[in-house]
């Protein structure tokens, strides 16, 4: 499902308990110098991750000072957050001019502690190449170095490498958790949101998704701000030549943290043909 760019009046674009993802919350937060704003969603894990701005973070009375240290957009720094435990009272306070405020969130009851992720503690992960037109870096904001701190809720920021190319290839899926003939998991229930932004903001690219090996499926025509909402299926994407693709990522597990991803068996030699490919998977923990 496709959500086109709008003015969501710092309302969740994904509530909870959404017909497509259930298992997702998200919001985007827009505040001036000295607004606040305040939040709890009971049931739902959050985290706090400005996209642009400097926020101090109050958690229950937990407070987290200057989060946040980009300036005009995503490419311009490295990305901070805060782990909001389920129905935690949130108070977000701006103290940059202007502040964009991402709110991520998946399905979880049991209650946490809250904690921090600055910039030196983003794990990095890069790899595809040029060659393949699949070079991409990825910003584990919660990631597996946060594995035993965290319910269900994995966030995280991935980027093109140079303009124009592919990501999220070799397609793949989960949206079931499947277990071979011999027991072992091969793929688990993760829903999955997107919030994209391209440089410069007039260029765009497509999100496919298609619901079954070789069957025709959907596409989305997706543009800076879009949101993209993956219940099921495959589905890679890219930006067009000439653009630099980022987009936020929200995973939401309905049994475990870890993803499992499940490659569409039709592209599923192309694995052997990107460099890295094995250690981006090994990262979705």
């Amino acid at each position: 499902m496709h959500i086109a760019p709008h003015d969501n009046q710092n309302k969740p674009i994904v509530d909870v308990d959404h017909d497509l993802v259930p298992l997702n919350y998200f919001n985007i937060v827009t505040l001036k110098q000295g607004e606040t704003f305040d939040y709890a969603v009971p049931g739902y894990e959050t985290c706090v991750v400005p996209a642009t701005g400097t926020v101090d973070v109050d958690v229950d009375g937990a407070g987290f000072a200057k989060l946040g240290n980009r300036g005009v957009d995503v490419w311009d720094g490295e990305p901070e957050g805060v782990y909001v435990p389920s129905g935690a009272q949130t108070r977000l306070t701006c103290i940059s001019a202007t502040a964009e405020v991402f709110i991520a969130g998946a399905k979880y009851d049991k209650v946490l502690e809250p904690f921090d992720v600055r910039e030196a503690e983003i794990d990095l992960v890069q790899y595809g190449s040029d060659d393949t037109k699949t070079h991409r870096k990825i910003k584990h904001i919660l990631g597996g170095n946060q594995h035993d701190k965290v319910g269900r809720l994995l966030v995280s920021e991935l980027y093109t490498v140079g303009a124009g190319g592919w990501s999220g290839f070799p397609s793949h899926k989960h949206d079931t958790d499947r277990y071979d003939d011999n027991g072992e998991l091969i793929e688990t229930r993760h829903d999955e949101t997107y919030n994209f932004r391209f440089r410069p903001n007039k260029g765009s690219g497509l999100q496919m998704l298609q619901r079954e090996d070789n069957e025709a499926g959907d596409a989305y025509h997706i543009m800076d701000r879009s949101t993209i909402l993956i219940d099921k299926g495959y589905h890679p994407c890219c930006a067009l030549p000439g653009y630099e693709m980022y987009y936020f990522t929200i995973l939401g597990g309905l049994s475990q943290r870890s993803l499992k991803q499940y490659f569409q068996p039709t592209h599923a030699e192309q694995l052997h043909t990107i460099p890295g490919i094995m250690d981006m998977v090994a990262k979705f923990k």
